[in-house]
């Protein structure tokens, strides 16, 4: 219990007469070394310099169109992965260092987390009633350091590069090692299944692209810089068509390369880009919804351009911009596979119509680059991972007018 403390009356008239300082009062006098009374402009200075520091301390209103944030996290947030059709939110722990890659089963029944630290940890949901219990599964052993996780598009697997060059691929849940591949030489910077789930193509930092059957270490075939086609300075991005007939190769100087993966060459290299600028981002758009042909695709960079490619006849359809990098790209799942998604250092995400390049929608809310994004129910929402330590959730197509909002 707090003390109670007897206050002492006060007599509010001798307060309000004059007090002042008699030579007795006076302990020491000290030189004021050349010092001058302010006069009236340097008050009037004074005064507007702490106006500024009030100003600048002030809450800055920016605007924000986000339906809500999650401002759990003290540094950045480096990735985000929504469930494909569940509103979820629970803390995964676990890591020592960066949590780097995020993702989910094709089922939607496991998720992984990929870190700094080379752990990559395996939740799975609880009983079949709800989604909201989750349990620690297993922490898979064997990379360095994650560079990116991909699940199976139709299975259990898992397939995740590391930085000491070698690309594991794992059986869930029991978590047995399937296949250890080795043939980069470089950080394996990015992978992907094929579509049709029967292939593996992966790419490291020294420029080097391997086509793998999974159920072999041994490549079908390796694309270098060796061959002058196919010098990029460092492979940073790719994406397969939906057909499973064509790679898109993209490089840390601005090159753009298209593969055949039939013949294993290069069949176009492609510009667009800035020269130097890095490729960040690919994605492949449906916009016939038929999943066939050599598709359309979409090549992110840190120029801040977004470029639409037709790859029947390797024309560029649409450049879309931003004011900064673009980090990353999403494509909306069918019915409306013609929808896209960027973010971007800007501190903004975009949604764009593909086929005519339109934008659709701004959104903001974020007070530093927007590091990645993901869609979730069904492509409805987007959210977003900040470089400002925040999550924020926004609706892909717009319903209302944007709003303002004290941040």
């Amino acid at each position: 219990m707090a003390a109670t403390r007897e206050h002492e009356d006060v007599d509010i008239e001798d307060e309000e007469e004059g007090q002042f300082i008699t030579e007795d009062d006076v302990l020491a006098e000290v030189p004021v070394d050349g010092d001058a009374p302010m006069d009236e402009d340097d008050e009037d200075e004074a005064a507007d310099t702490l106006g500024e520091m009030q100003a600048g301390s002030s809450s800055q209103v920016i605007e924000d169109n986000s339906l809500q944030h999650f401002r759990a996290h003290n540094a950045s947030v480096f990735t985000v992965s929504v469930h494909p059709t569940q509103p979820l939110q629970s803390p995964l722990t676990g890591h020592s260092d960066s949590v780097t890659c995020t993702g989910w089963s094709a089922d939607g029944e496991m998720v992984s987390t990929g870190g700094m630290d080379g752990k990559i940890r395996i939740w799975r949901r609880v009983g079949k009633g709800n989604y909201k219990i989750w349990e620690f599964l297993t922490e898979l052993q064997g990379p360095d350091e994650v560079m990116f996780l991909r699940w199976h598009p139709k299975g259990n697997v898992l397939l995740a590069g590391s930085n000491d060059s070698t690309l594991w691929l794992w059986q869930l849940p029991s978590g047995n090692i399937m296949q250890v591949f080795a043939g980069h030489t470089g950080a394996v910077n990015c992978g992907e299944f094929t579509p049709d789930g029967k292939r593996i193509i992966s790419a490291c930092a020294d420029g080097t692209l391997i086509f793998w059957d999974p159920r072999s270490p041994a490549p079908i075939f390796k694309l270098t810089p060796e061959d002058a086609r196919f010098s990029l300075d460092g492979i940073t991005s790719l994406g397969v068509n939906p057909s499973s007939t064509l790679a898109i190769v993209g490089g840390a100087a601005g090159g753009v390369r298209v593969v055949s993966l039939s013949k294993g060459e290069v069949v176009q290299a492609l510009g667009g880009h800035t020269e130097g600028e890095s490729i960040e981002a690919v994605v492949f758009v449906d916009l016939t919804g038929t999943r066939t042909g050599p598709g359309v695709a979409i090549t992110g960079a840190t120029d801040g351009k977004a470029c639409i490619w037709d790859l029947t006849t390797y024309k560029l359809r649409a450049t879309l911009v931003h004011e900064d990098a673009i980090t990353t790209l999403l494509a909306h799942p069918p019915p409306k596979s013609y929808i896209l998604v960027s973010a971007s250092a800007d501190r903004t995400l975009r949604t764009w119509d593909a086929r005519t390049g339109t934008l659709i929608r701004t959104h903001k809310g974020h007070h530093g680059p927007v590091l990645g994004a993901s869609l979730g129910l069904e492509g409805s929402v987007i959210v977003s991972a900040g470089d400002d330590g925040v999550c924020a959730v926004y609706t892909t197509e717009a319903t209302e007018e944007d709003g303002t909002m004290i941040g």
